[in-house]
């Protein structure tokens, strides 16, 4: 598709973002929102295939079901002149494949970190019961703050050297394919948990387990070969964050983690040293599938049938003298054959009953032992796992499962809940509220936005925190709120006429608004103001200065007054960054401290018909060499002055200005 076209009378055609199997992926420009947006078309050669048509529009509505900061969101479908399209976030950034091309070897933290955000995304999917199939570094995007989203919901391209099909079915890219998917089997749930094995398993070793020059080949080792030991390739690797990967990635999906929430639980502590000492994961079927096989009571009598059969064919066709010779193996093969039948028969006898598996879940640990132990299983391991639903030292669950058929004295893997899943908070004073939101809520947290004004700390930056930085939190049952700067506060000027020259300077500091006064005469009564500039109602912000007339009172009748001559005088006041009224603040109520700006507090001292250097004419604040215009009502043939103090020490004066000498 060219440059500049306009797709649906709404979004014009930027670029190419890449070419897939089903789809082409472009840059596009919102032109009624304002935005820039990644627009799917589905390939032209393509449009014509109803299957395709169905898979690809099914993409969209699986992805407007699932809401989560990482998803890629799907703003709009449609379609024109035959060509199906798509409308998604635009996500600035790169996909996981290249993310770890570029930075491998990355820190394990930074490798949990990421894994957390997209099993975040996946758990949301399977509580909608949507599977995605196609779990692969190149459908994960990394944006410019670290965030990671999943795209291609609902669609599989199956039409690449590295992918495999059948009928009505569309499976993964085969390195990362499960074993179950590689057989022709439908994927599940836990497909994926074995998708995201892998893509744990590339982040920790920069490349993936199995490599063949066929899919077919590389397919068979899914299903076949043990997956390769991370710390064999990293010895540094903690045992703990191997058995996520050696457990996601077990060849039976029983074996595998119960949902994706249980293997985010398991990661989240996969670097903790209270797990240093933990032993190396060996799946429960390891051991099943070594097990001897032993024929049943039919196999058994139909082997002696058999066995006497051909005796006595034998007998027949022997000769007399040859019968005589080899009699006394006759009557051992005999024998053998009735020990076989007496210690087949015992086994059979004496075997193990097959029992239903209980369902204890939801009990406390000793009533699901005591109902365990009543039906003959023996209760094994116990493994604690979170849980939003179950009570704390509750059962969530067993291994076999509930109602499942098992062999009397099986014993019974035990998974307790340990109680709600509780999360570590960060300390995000100081970071972009859009990153720390995205952060808490890829943990499930709620956020709640606060503004509030500041002069010093940048629009957007989280200033506050309500939950301390360590604490440990129910993300489903706290909220955190983060205090947002909104920038310099803005007030509405009061009406300031009438007031006087006292009570407008209180309203100005207390205000943070520099104030300058001018003087003229009217009826009005002496030293109250008759006109302010902006008029009253405007809207400032901190550190503007409004400018306020003051009467003079009522002007002489007779010429013996004095003539008075007004003007103005220009004062450069330099900057001083070593002056002791710089000045750092810290927030009480927050996790970490906010420094403000380095500056100067000034005070200008008056003297002239209106003013003595009794009282502080202006006051204001500096951050760099400033220029002030000090207005001045002098007799004529006298003289005023003007003084200029920082930290109380008089850095400027004049005590001789006249409306000639400047």
């Amino acid at each position: 598709m060219r440059p500049n076209y306009v797709l649906g009378g709404r979004y014009r055609i930027t670029q190419s973002l890449g070419e897939g199997g089903m789809a082409n992926v472009y840059l596009a420009h919102d032109l009624i929102l304002d935005r820039d947006v990644s627009v799917k078309l589905l390939r032209l050669d393509l449009r014509d295939d109803p299957h395709t048509i169905k898979r690809f529009q099914r993409e969209g509505l699986a992805a407007t079901e699932l809401v989560n900061p990482n998803i890629v969101s799907v703003y709009d479908v449609g379609e024109e002149n035959g060509m199906q399209y798509l409308v998604m976030e635009y996500v600035k950034g790169m996909d996981l494949k290249a993310y770890i091309q570029q930075h491998f070897p990355i820190p394990y933290q930074e490798v949990i970190n990421i894994m957390s955000q997209v099993l975040s995304a996946v758990q949301v999917a399977h509580e909608h019961n949507i599977i995605h199939r196609d779990l692969k570094p190149q459908n994960i995007l990394i944006d410019e703050n670290g965030v990671a989203k999943i795209t291609d919901f609902g669609i599989a391209v199956a039409m690449s050297e590295n992918s495999l099909t059948q009928t009505n079915t569309v499976l993964g890219s085969v390195h990362y394919l499960s074993p179950e998917q590689a057989r022709g089997d439908m994927a599940t749930k836990k497909s994926d948990i074995y998708s995201l094995g892998i893509i744990l398993y590339e982040l920790l070793t920069g490349t993936v387990p199995f490599k063949g020059e066929t899919a077919v080949s590389i397919a068979i080792k899914h299903f076949q070969s043990e997956i390769p030991s991370v710390r064999e390739f990293d010895p540094r690797i903690p045992q703990a964050l191997e058995n996520v990967v050696l457990q996601a990635t077990s060849k039976h999906p029983e074996d595998r983690y119960e949902s994706v929430e249980a293997m985010a639980t398991d990661l989240e502590t996969a670097l903790s040293p209270r797990r240093a000492s933990e032993p190396k994961f060996v799946p429960d079927n390891a051991v099943e599938e070594g097990e001897t096989k032993v024929l049943d009571k039919q196999a058994l009598q139909s082997t002696l049938n058999q066995a006497t059969t051909d005796q006595k064919s034998t007998e027949k066709t022997s000769k007399p003298k040859r019968r005589r010779k080899h009699r006394w193996l006759r009557w051992l093969t005999a024998i053998l054959i009735a020990l076989l039948l007496v210690g087949g028969l015992a086994f059979w006898l004496g075997r193990p009953k097959t029992v239903s598996m209980p369902d204890v879940s939801g009990l406390t640990l000793t009533q699901a032992e005591q109902k365990l132990t009543a039906q003959n299983l023996d209760p094994g391991t116990v493994t604690k796992r979170s849980s939003n639903q179950i009570k704390k030292n509750h059962v969530i669950a067993t291994n076999p499962k509930a109602l499942a058929k098992v062999k009397q004295n099986t014993k019974v893997k035990l998974y307790v809940s340990s109680g709600p899943k509780l999360i570590t908070i960060g300390n995000y004073v100081g970071q972009s509220y859009t990153r720390a939101a995205a952060v808490l809520k890829a943990k499930g947290v709620t956020v709640k936005r606060q503004n509030q004004s500041s002069s010093e700390v940048a629009i957007g930056t989280v200033m506050q925190q309500s939950a301390t930085v360590g604490q440990r939190i129910n993300p489903k049952k706290t909220t955190v709120t983060l205090t947002v700067s909104a920038g310099q506060r803005e007030l509405t000027l009061a009406d300031l006429v009438g007031k006087t020259k006292t009570q407008i300077q209180s309203y100005a500091s207390r205000e943070s608004l520099n104030v300058s006064f001018n003087y003229k005469y009217a009826d009005n009564k002496k030293g109250t103001a008759i006109s302010q500039s902006p008029a009253a109602g405007s809207i400032l912000t901190e550190g503007s200065t409004i400018s306020v007339t003051l009467s003079r009172g009522k002007k002489p009748a007779t010429d013996t007054t004095p003539k008075v001559e007004d003007f103005n005088v220009s004062v450069n006041i330099p900057f001083d960054a070593t002056s002791s009224s710089s000045t750092s603040s810290s927030d009480d109520t927050s996790s970490a401290s906010t420094s403000s700006s380095d500056v100067n507090t000034i005070q200008i001292y008056v003297r002239d018909q209106d003013h003595d250097y009794s009282t502080v004419y202006k006051q204001l604040t500096i951050a760099q060499d400033t220029q002030v215009t000090i207005p001045f009502a002098v007799e004529s043939g006298k003289s005023g002055g003007y003084k200029i103090v920082r930290d109380g020490k008089v850095i400027l004066s004049d005590n001789n200005v006249t409306k000639n000498s400047h």
